[in-house]
C-alpha cells in the first residue's frame, strides 16, 4: 500500500550542480542533503524543506521538464513569489486550478516547477498578493 511520497527526481545537466545548489537553497531556501556516497559518484544533488525531497540527477543527454513537473505546496505564497523574484527567478501566475493561488518558475537548468497554496476564504483578498496578482484578480 502506498503511504506517502518520498522525493521527486528531477534531470539536470553535467556540472551544473553549483547553479542548482545556489537556486535550490538561495531562492528556495532548501536545504541540501547529502547523498550516500555510490550515488555522489553519479553527480547531482539533494535538497529538503521539511518533508519534502528533491533529487536532481545528472543526464548526459538532458532537455528540461517543460511540462511535468512537481507540485510544491507553500504557505504564505505572495511573499514567497516575492522571494524568488528578489533572487531573480521569474514568477508566472497562473490562477486557473480552483481554490488555490499558484505560480509556475523554472530553476536554473529549465526544469518546471510549479508552486500552490489552497485559498483560505478567511484571509484571502486581492491585497494579499499586491503587485503581483495574478491578471483578473
Amino acid at each position: 500500500m502506498l503511504t506517502a511520497v518520498d522525493h521527486v527526481q528531477l534531470a539536470a545537466p553535467p556540472d551544473s550542480e553549483d547553479r542548482l545548489r545556489a537556486y535550490y537553497t538561495g531562492v528556495l531556501g532548501m536545504t541540501e542533503i547529502p547523498k550516500p556516497p555510490v550515488l555522489a559518484a553519479r553527480g547531482g544533488c539533494w535538497f529538503a524543506a521539511g518533508s519534502v525531497q528533491l533529487h536532481l540527477g545528472v543526464e548526459d543527454d538532458f532537455r528540461p521538464a517543460r511540462k511535468a513537473h512537481p507540485g510544491l505546496r507553500v504557505t504564505g505564497i505572495a511573499a514567497y513569489a516575492q522571494r524568488l523574484k528578489e533572487r531573480g527567478a521569474e514568477v508566472v501566475w497562473d490562477e486557473n486550478l480552483p481554490g488555490h493561488h499558484r505560480f509556475y518558475s523554472e530553476d536554473p537548468v529549465g526544469n518546471r516547477l510549479e508552486f500552490l497554496e489552497p485559498h483560505d476564504t478567511d484571509t484571502d483578498t486581492d491585497t494579499d498578493r499586491g503587485a503581483d496578482a495574478a491578471p483578473g484578480r
